[in-house]
C-alpha cells in the first residue's frame, strides 16, 4: 500500500508551472506553448525563466498544436496547455490526425477540468475530455490526484516519447500525499491506499480525497473499503481492475458516459467479470455556474453523497 493524507489545499496547476521551470533546465530542448491562457495554466513560470523557448499562440488553439507538432518534429519535447474544453475539444483534429496519428513527442496539459471550474459555468466546464481523448490511437490519458502527483506525471512526461493528454483541475485541492516521493506516478499501475473486503472505490482525478473522506462514513456504517487510485486511464490498469473485491465503485469529476467508469466496465465486460459496478461521476448533463465546492455537492461529488450512494447500492 502508499502512504496517504488528507492535506492542505495545493493547485495541481502550480505543480504544472513549478515542475515545467525544473524540467526547462534539464532539458534545452524543451519548449512551451499556450494559447493566451498562461497566467491560468501557470506556464507563465516557464515563460519567465526562459522566454526563448515559449510560444503564445494566442486564441488559437488549432494552430498551437499545429506549432507543437512542427517543434515535435524537429526534436524538441513539447508541452502545450490552455483551459480543458479548449486544449482537447476545440483542436480535436489537429490532436487526432496531426499528433496522434503521426505519434509525436507532443503533451497536452490541460487544466480547468470537470465541474469545479466552478463560476464559468457549463461553457467552460470539461467533463467529457476523458472519453473524447481515450479513444485516440497512441494517446496516453493520465488524471494526477494532487500536487505532488502531478510533479511526478509532469516529469514523466518529459522522458516519455509519444503523445500524453494530462487533466488537471482549476482550484486547490487536497494533498494526498506528503511529498513527491510518495506520490510518485507509475505509468499504468493503479495504486492502492487502503485494504478492505467489501468493496472496492476506484477513484481518478481531483475526487480522490472525497472518497477517501468517504469511507470514514462507509466504516460508521459497517462497510469496509478498499480504495484504490487510478492516475493513468489509459492505458489502464487491468489486473488492478480485476483484483479488486465484487462490488467496484468508480469516482470521477467527468461524464459517467465515455471515463473511468466505462474503461473499467470494458475491462469487465472483456474479461468475463460478474463483479457489480457503480459509476459515480456527472450523469450526461451539462455544468452549472457555481463555487466549486457547492457544485461538487449539486453533482453528488462530495464525501457525504458518495458515501450515501455507495450504502444505497451496497445495502439492495
Amino acid at each position: 500500500m502508499v502512504n496517504y493524507i488528507i492535506g492542505e489545499k495545493k493547485a495541481m496547476r502550480n505543480a504544472y508551472g513549478e515542475t515545467l521551470v525544473e524540467l526547462g533546465k534539464q532539458y534545452n530542448n524543451l519548449v512551451v506553448l499556450d494559447a493566451d491562457l498562461s497566467g491560468s495554466t501557470k506556464t507563465a513560470l516557464f515563460k519567465k525563466e526562459f522566454p526563448e523557448r515559449f510560444f503564445n499562440a494566442g486564441i488559437a488553439e488549432q494552430n498551437m498544436i499545429g506549432m507543437a507538432s512542427g517543434l515535435a518534429l524537429t526534436d524538441k519535447i513539447v508541452f502545450a496547455s490552455s483551459f480543458a474544453m479548449f486544449a482537447s475539444g476545440r483542436p480535436w483534429e489537429q490532436i487526432r490526425n496531426t499528433v496522434a496519428y503521426t505519434n509525436l513527442n507532443v503533451k497536452i496539459v490541460a487544466t480547468h477540468s470537470g465541474v469545479t471550474v466552478g463560476e464559468d459555468g457549463a461553457t467552460h466546464q470539461m467533463t467529457e475530455d476523458i472519453a473524447i481523448m481515450k479513444v485516440i490511437p497512441n494517446m496516453v490519458v493520465i488524471a494526477p490526484s494532487d500536487y505532488y502527483e502531478t510533479k511526478s506525471v509532469i516529469k514523466w512526461c518529459a522522458q516519455y516519447t509519444g503523445p500524453v493528454y494530462v487533466r488537471l483541475p482549476r482550484g486547490n485541492t487536497e494533498t494526498i500525499y506528503k511529498n513527491e516521493e510518495d506520490g510518485a506516478f507509475k505509468f499504468g499501475k493503479c495504486k492502492t491506499l487502503v485494504e478492505g473486503k467489501d468493496l472496492t472505490i476506484i477513484a481518478t482525478g481531483e475526487v480522490v480525497s472525497e472518497g477517501l473522506k468517504a469511507l470514514k462514513i462507509l466504516k460508521e456504517n459497517g462497510i469496509n473499503a478498499q480504495f484504490k487510485v487510478i492516475s493513468t486511464i489509459k492505458p489502464i490498469d487491468e489486473k488492478g481492475i480485476l483484483e479488486s473485491n465484487d462490488f467496484i465503485v468508480s469516482i470521477e469529476d467527468h461524464n459517467v458516459i465515455g471515463g473511468l467508469g466505462s474503461s473499467i466496465a470494458d475491462v469487465l465486460a472483456n474479461n468475463g467479470s460478474n463483479k457489480k459496478l457503480l459509476k459515480i461521476g456527472i450523469n450526461d448533463e451539462f455544468g452549472l455556474s457555481g463555487e466549486a465546492n457547492e457544485l461538487l455537492k449539486y453533482y453528488k461529488l462530495d464525501s457525504e453523497n458518495i458515501a450515501k450512494k455507495i450504502i444505497n447500492e451496497f445495502n439492495k
